[in-house]
């Protein structure tokens, strides 16, 4: 069973992704922001971040940089509605994904199918 983190700033959206997940087997802390969300990476650890792009004080490029440095092993994967933001650099690494965290985190663009959400999460579980 692995721990999940979910930023989402969408409540609907939290819901459905935190019950997908928890019925898949995982244990999740589901918060509306960025800010809340490094709180609880400053107080629990997390194998997976699960971090919107696009959401208030903190945005999840900004999360997941400070949070890998509180957490350097832990795994992120993006959520996003703005499919422009994921424009990648010739090997396909997500340009502003290499900017703001130098790795090769995933993004799943919205809409998508919870399955989808499940199987990439473990995916980057098992990776």
């Amino acid at each position: 069973m692995s721990r999940i983190l979910l930023a989402e700033d969408d409540s609907t959206m939290r819901i459905f992704l935190s019950k997908a997940l928890t019925r898949a087997g995982h244990r999740v802390a589901a918060v509306d922001d960025g800010l809340k969300a490094l709180d609880e990476v400053q107080a629990e650890r997390f194998d997976l971040l699960i971090a919107d792009i696009v959401m208030p004080s903190l945005d999840g490029f900004q999360l997941a940089a400070k949070a890998k440095s509180h957490q350097p092993g832990l795994k992120v994967m993006f959520i996003t509605g703005f499919a422009a933001v994921t424009l990648s650099n010739r090997d396909g690494t997500p340009r502003a994904l290499r900017d703001a965290i130098g790795t090769d985190a995933r993004v799943l663009s919205k809409p998508f199918h919870l399955r989808d959400l499940v199987d990439e999460v473990e995916k980057v579980l098992a990776a």
